[in-house]
């Protein structure tokens, strides 16, 4: 799909805080609520707040490592490291709520 054919949203739901080093953002979904569609254009860290499983579907056209279909059991305070690239949509496919504070890196 071309991006002129798609409307590409922010990578979660609200931005907490930006200055010239990072981007904090914070992603809450209902169990069954999924995200914008949305591109990874910088490296990031990912911190669970809550929940307990979520997807990311990703675009045709996503690149670097996460470019397939995945599910994850997650469990608050768990973190991850994950590189840009991605054009994809999270999906809350657990029974809580899922709350994440993602942190992109500008440098």
């Amino acid at each position: 799909m071309a991006e002129t054919e798609r409307k590409l949203g922010g990578i979660a739901t609200r931005v907490l805080l930006e200055n010239d080093r990072v981007k904090i953002w914070e992603m809450d979904l209902a169990p069954g609520e999924e995200s914008d569609i949305h591109e990874h254009t910088m490296d990031y860290i990912l911190v669970v707040l809550e929940g307990d499983k979520i997807a990311g579907v990703p675009q045709e056209d996503s690149a670097g490592l996460y470019n397939q279909y995945v599910e994850v059991d997650v469990n608050p305070g768990d973190y991850f490291w994950i590189e840009k690239g991605g054009i994809e949509t999270a999906r809350n496919i657990g029974k809580k709520r899922y709350r994440e504070i993602a942190i992109e890196l500008k440098d």
